[in-house]
């Protein structure tokens, strides 16, 4: 299976994984029926979850929600240290990950709002170096592992800050690559997918983020906490849900 789910993620454009792959998912998943592990996201239960990555990860992918490590870990942060499920709120979800849309609509209704350049999961065509939305329109926005695409996250981190209100947050994550850099390495200008991938550890980035991540966040407006919340959980509750033990969440702020 790891292997299959290996090569479909090389081969098969992004955007027919993401409309077909969750209802492929679903007839897999029957062979996977058990109670070791446990997605908080959709509550269904398994022996293991399935592999996944084009660099294969065992027990990573949810075959009911298609929520991975990082997608359990942000739900469990979102429910027990924020406002999330308890506030009404405006919600911007750039690049919207499967898992949490249903949820989330349910939750916020017209209020949750999904964008992206190309994704057919998303309700606005839009390019994030320019959100179209007024200052202030926000209470909250998530942008997970789009940084690493666009030609400026410098621009996109401020239009995101841009459109929150004040005393808004975002959560914006980037795939990290260890041993980390000290400073971020990005050259926009390298489009060979080999040397994209020697360089920025993916045939589709633009740069490869270091140590300085979270001043990057700082230098477009946002007061960030790298909050190490996987760290304060129980080892049976990472073990239960199959979190990542390695995920920092950046959790942003505007004041």
């Amino acid at each position: 299976m790891k292997h299959i789910i290996s090569f479909l993620l090389r081969t098969v454009p992004r955007k027919y994984l993401q409309l077909f792959s969750h209802w492929v998912l679903k007839v897999v998943s029957i062979f996977y029926i058990g109670n070791k592990v446990e997605c908080p996201v959709c509550n269904a239960h398994f022996r293991k979850f399935l592999p996944y990555g084009r660099q294969s990860r065992e027990n990573a992918l949810c075959p009911n929600c298609l929520a991975l490590e990082r997608h359990r870990l942000m739900y469990l942060f979102l429910k027990n240290k924020t406002n999330f499920f308890t506030d009404k709120l405006k919600v911007l979800h750039v690049a919207p990950e499967i898992c949490f849309i249903e949820a989330f609509e349910k939750l916020h209704k017209d209020d949750y709002i999904t964008a992206d350049i190309e994704s057919p999961l998303a309700k606005v065509k839009m390019d994030i170096h320019q959100v179209p939305f007024d200052d202030n329109t926000f209470d909250v926005a998530f942008c997970n592992h789009v940084m690493e695409h666009v030609d400026s996250d410098l621009k996109a981190m401020s239009e995101l800050h841009r459109v929150l209100k004040p005393g808004g947050w975002a959560i914006i994550q980037v795939p990290f690559f260890y041993p980390l850099e000290e400073k971020t390495v990005e050259d926009i200008t390298i489009t060979d997918p080999k040397e994209r991938y020697r360089r920025f550890g993916q045939d589709d980035h633009v740069r490869k983020y270091g140590k300085d991540y979270a001043e990057r966040l700082a230098s477009a407006g946002f007061t960030v906490d790298a909050n190490d919340y996987v760290k304060e959980l129980p080892g049976d509750v990472v073990t239960r849900y199959a979190l990542p033990k390695d995920e920092t969440i950046f959790f942003c702020k505007k004041a």
